[in-house]
């Protein structure tokens, strides 16, 4: 697998973009960032961990990319990193449960991603996972 995609980048200069190049096995997930004149790389076992080694070097320049992967309630789930490389994640509501219409591609945007750093994104899915063992019980 060798995929490209172009995210805008936010907290940059209006309409800038990084390009990300996508290069997958069967055992690594590989993921290049190119900005500013700079390039960024990241190995990691699926691709959504590759983005956020990414993301935490992109905060560096106070840049978040705008797309799911990088949105503050999307997460994947255990499965889709396993099984789709990490490719898709779930948009997460405190308190439900995720359903097959909460699956998003992490590279793609739209108007209902919130750009957050990836500590935060991690906040919010373990906040996420105490609310729905409450609304269990």
């Amino acid at each position: 697998m060798n995929t490209q995609r172009s995210l805008y980048l936010i907290g940059g200069e209006d309409d800038e973009q990084a390009l990300f190049l996508l290069h997958g096995d069967n055992d690594i997930c590989r993921l290049s960032c190119s900005y500013r004149g700079k390039l960024i790389e990241a190995e990691a076992a699926d691709f959504f961990d590759a983005l956020c080694k990414i993301r935490r070097q992109l905060w560096d320049d106070g840049l978040i990319p705008f797309c799911y992967g990088a949105s503050m309630n999307v997460y994947p789930s255990g499965m889709a990193r396993d099984m789709g490389k990490g490719l898709k994640a779930y948009k997460l509501t405190e308190g439900q449960h995720t359903s097959i219409v909460d699956l998003v591609d992490i590279f793609a945007e739209g108007p209902d991603v919130v750009p957050a750093p990836v500590e935060i994104q991690q906040r919010f899915w373990e906040d996420w996972l105490a609310s729905v063992r409450e609304s269990a019980s």
